[in-house]
């Protein structure tokens, strides 16, 4: 079954509350963390997370494009997110980083720029509980999804399969009901989405849209035959 995280970063942020109520339907909220160093836009830290977590029953899903993830990341979990996203090109120790974030409550997730191959990574994905594929250049909302990057989906859920895991493969960027369901036919089953959700005129409509469209994609592809 799909999932489907709405981005607070096409939200209005000056009622971030009102709005992550809005989209209470969804499966966790996803909380795009800048830091103007690892990508070239800043957005928000720790204090909003501890400030989500109290306003929204949705859980938060914090995806760090930030410098030092290993200093960081543990704590978001802190914070009251229930899954952390470190960017493997800026940890350190990302089996170490994986194995905090677990140890503190937290489901540790990976994510891979457009230009990381996979395949280096084949051996740390049993420390995860989800990878995400990034479809765009991180750093910015509204960019137009990555046709090139749905190879490098089918050959991770490929390796996710021959390793029998129960991994979460995300997608984030440019997705939208034009795009999701080749996201979902070539493995994703978790689907960020920021201006198709929060640029509707009912975000939580767009949500269930979303959905359906990629659950209908998810049980006809190859790749979801027995699960």
């Amino acid at each position: 079954m799909a999932q489907i995280n709405p981005s607070i970063l096409s939200a209005d942020f000056a009622r971030l509350a009102e709005e992550a109520r809005a989209v209470e339907g969804a499966d966790w909220l996803h909380i795009d963390v800048m830091d103007n160093h690892f990508v070239p836009n800043l957005t928000l830290g720790v204090p909003i997370v501890e400030s989500l977590s109290r306003a929204t029953a949705t859980p938060l899903d914090c995806h760090l494009m930030i410098e030092d993830a290993d200093r960081w990341a543990p704590q978001y979990v802190e914070a009251g997110a229930g899954s952390v996203t470190f960017h493997v090109e800026a940890a350190a120790a990302p089996v170490r980083l994986a194995r905090e974030i677990r140890a503190k409550g937290a489901r540790a997730s990976m994510a891979l720029k457009p230009a990381t191959p996979i395949e280096p990574y084949e051996d740390l994905l049993p420390e995860l509980d989800m990878l995400l594929i990034m479809t765009v250049e991180p750093g910015f909302g509204g960019q137009s999804f990555l046709d090139i990057m749905l190879p490098k989906i089918r050959r991770t859920r490929e390796l996710i399969t021959r390793h029998g895991l129960e991994l979460w493969l995300q997608v984030d960027g440019g997705v939208s009901e034009s795009t999701i369901e080749r996201c979902a036919d070539a493995g994703a089953d978790v689907f960020v989405a920021g201006s198709a959700v929060y640029g509707a005129k009912d975000p939580a409509a767009a949500v269930r849209a979303l959905r359906a469209k990629a659950d209908g994609a998810i049980a006809s592809a190859e790749w979801a035959c027995g699960h």
